[in-house]
């Protein structure tokens, strides 16, 4: 007795093929935002510094520390070196990340600021997920100047 597969219930390869791309691309694709948990690293020791949250409402993202991660931290450290609204505010929940929204057409969310509190120091800032956004460029500048950090997403 000759089998001759039944061409009905036989799977379609191109059909297959798209459901797994449109499957799998979708959820790169939905990891291609800064929206998550972040671990920075401190550009001197290389070590972990902070576990940042950034979110997401109406378009716009925040950003605010979870967790100080750096070995000589000091338990209930305040930023004391910050101005405004943050001055003496606790490192843990400080938000660090304000105002940011994604430009027209790229991965990119810009337009926002993002606040160095060991330093005070407030910068012009620009997001920009990385290896499928696994990592994330965090580049802070005034003017001309400026410098970027690569934050590894925590899982």
């Amino acid at each position: 007795m000759d089998f001759k597969p039944n061409r009905a219930s036989a799977p379609d390869h191109k059909a297959l093929a798209a459901i797994v791309l449109i499957v799998f691309g979708g959820a790169a694709h939905a990891q291609m935002t800064p929206v998550g948990t972040w671990r920075s690293i401190d550009d001197a020791t290389k070590e972990p510094k902070a576990q940042v949250v950034i979110t997401e409402a109406n378009g716009v993202l925040t950003g605010r520390i979870e967790k100080v991660l750096k070995k000589d931290a000091q338990p209930g450290a305040v930023c004391d070196k910050c101005e405004g609204d943050r001055k003496d505010k606790p490192m843990e929940g400080l938000e660090i990340i304000r105002g940011a929204k994604k430009a027209e057409g790229k991965d990119v969310w810009e337009g926002g600021r993002v606040l160095d509190p060991e330093k005070g120091s407030d910068y012009r800032l620009r997001l920009t997920p990385i290896d499928g956004g696994q990592r994330l460029e965090v580049r802070g500048s005034i003017g001309p100047f400026g410098r970027t950090q690569t934050w590894t997403r925590v899982q």
